[in-house]
């Protein structure tokens, strides 16, 4: 167990000092923007969708190591996947870290952020990301909120 809180910490680390897909894309198809108010998280999501894909995603934003670096796999793991795929990933992301499941098969390295649910708290800062994904895909104008 020791050593997969290890590896937890590790990639928290890595993605929050190096986030991936740290940027503002020029002409995004979809964007939306998200707010966590109990931890000062704040997250602008962007997207290029062509024919039902994700070409490419990004963010910029401002926040905790947890929402940072769950923003950062986050944009791995959607780039390049059908836009349909996104709720199914969405609820498997957000079962693992709110329950005592196994990991899903598919998830890939978002599975290490599994450890959040020791950490009710946390689950917000992991999950807003997710959150402002899914509102850029309604393509809802208002900030999304983890409250």
């Amino acid at each position: 167990m020791s050593d997969l809180r290890d590896l937890y910490q590790e990639v928290i680390l890595d993605h929050n000092k190096r986030p991936r897909n740290f940027r503002i894309l020029p002409q995004p198809t979809h964007k939306a923007d998200g707010v966590n108010p109990l931890c000062g998280d704040r997250i602008s999501v962007f997207l290029d969708i062509e024919d039902g894909v994700i070409k490419d995603i990004a963010f910029q934003g401002a926040g905790c190591a947890i929402s940072s670096a769950s923003a950062s796999l986050m944009t791995e793991a959607l780039k390049g996947k059908p836009v349909a795929d996104v709720e199914h990933l969405f609820d498997a992301f957000h079962n693992v870290v709110t329950t005592d499941c196994d990991c899903p098969k598919g998830l890939g390295k978002l599975g290490v952020l599994a450890g959040v649910r020791d950490y009710p708290s946390r689950v917000k800062c992991a999950t807003l990301a997710w959150h402002a994904v899914r509102a850029a895909l309604e393509e809802r104008k208002q900030p999304v909120a983890t409250e």
